[in-house]
């Protein structure tokens, strides 16, 4: 079994040992420049508990050529806090063979089981009343492949739902949004928004590359997944001849116009409720996963606030140690002060120096001096 994990590397305390030995899979790789001009690593290291920032200052001549991105990696060295993040530096690495590693300790996955999820999935999907939108999602998901990856398929890289079977757990949280939504709204197509949740990110699985580390296909890079979702339910719509135009007018629009807004890379503004309602179910679950996910990964050892999300331009409020903090400061401020025993003055104890002065310096003479009563003359 893996040890440590990168979430049991923290600051020093009695008891920790700083010198780590452990493997990881390296996120990211750099090869910089110190002020003398002489090369280090800066590395990112990885498992499934989250990332470790790791530096390698000496002897890097043969060791940068020893791994690249997306190895596993065998390290020594020591954990120290640096900008109130734990920080590895490295003294020895090298690279290991995959047949050394358990995947499982590597890639972070969603904490449902995939089957289940499936399952539910498709359960949704059975229960539409609309022929032709499900017969549209029963044919993407009979589909080996496309079920496989859907499957497995974490909903981003970086930035919300980034583990393996993200993008169906994302799915399942805004369908289940999207079913009490349509309930309020009594205008709404149900299965047309569900519809458009099935659909409005399947792309992801031919975009992101996630067998190793997280990346971009070549795909991805080239289209994005919007293009490629709406590439994927072209070619089964020829498989269903009788399948509406305007209806399919519709289901495009809705993957096109799921980012909501030109600046976020949406093509088309959403024009119809369901439309509107899926970018926002959308938005707001992946926000919420993505405040989730920076307040339990992040590393700050002190202080109450994370760090800066790009994604949520903000950083979050850890919510418990906020209120542990106050908590404790109350309580503090309740505690009765000590009463004397009987017969004892009730005099306060002296308050301890706040620092321990020199008296033998040369400024403490002229300073004892300067103290010293002056006789009138």
């Amino acid at each position: 079994m893996k040890a440590p994990y990168v979430n049991e590397l923290g600051p020093n305390e009695p008891g920790r040992n700083p010198i780590v030995t452990g493997s990881f899979l390296v996120h990211s790789k750099e090869i910089r420049q110190k002020k003398n001009g002489d090369e280090y690593l800066s590395l990112t290291l990885g498992d499934r508990t989250g990332e470790l920032d790791a530096k390698m200052w000496d002897n890097i001549s043969e060791a940068r050529d020893r791994f690249e991105r997306d190895d596993f990696v065998k390290v020594k060295g020591l954990v120290q806090i640096f900008h109130n993040r734990p920080q590895l530096t490295i003294h020895n690495i090298r690279r290991m063979d995959d047949s050394e590693i358990d995947y499982a300790d590597y890639f972070p996955c969603s904490r449902r089981d995939p089957e289940e999820m499936w399952a539910e999935l498709r359960g949704m999907v059975a229960g539409m009343t609309n022929p032709h939108l499900k017969a549209l999602l029963e044919a993407m998901l009979d589909d080996e492949d496309i079920a496989a990856r859907y499957r497995r398929a974490p909903a981003a890289k970086q930035i919300h739902h980034a583990f393996l079977g993200g993008l169906l757990e994302h799915v399942l949280s805004v369908s289940a949004l999207a079913k009490l939504a349509a309930a309020h709204y009594p205008h709404v197509d149900a299965d047309l928004l569900l519809t458009g949740v099935a659909l409005h990110d399947i792309g992801k699985i031919y975009e992101l590359n996630y067998e190793r580390g997280f990346s971009y296909s070549g795909a991805g890079q080239l289209l994005g997944h919007i293009s490629i979702a709406m590439r994927m339910v072209a070619d089964k719509l020829r498989g269903l001849p009788e399948f509406p135009d305007k209806l399919r007018t519709l289901v495009e629009h809705m993957i096109l116009s799921h980012h909501g807004r030109l600046e976020f890379g949406s093509p088309k503004l959403p024009q119809f409720p369901e439309a509107l309602l899926l970018h926002y179910l959308d938005d707001l679950d992946s926000k919420m996963e993505c405040m989730r996910a920076l307040i339990e990964n992040d590393r700050q050892v002190e202080g109450c606030f994370t760090i800066y999300s790009p994604a949520l331009e903000r950083p979050a409020l850890k919510k418990d140690r906020f209120l542990e903090d106050e908590s404790e400061g109350a309580q503090g401020a309740r505690r009765p002060a000590p009463q004397p025993a009987a017969g004892e003055a009730a005099t306060a104890p002296p308050a301890p120096p706040r620092f321990a002065p020199r008296l033998d310096s040369p400024f403490a003479d002229k300073l004892k001096y300067a103290l010293q009563p002056r006789q009138e003359t």
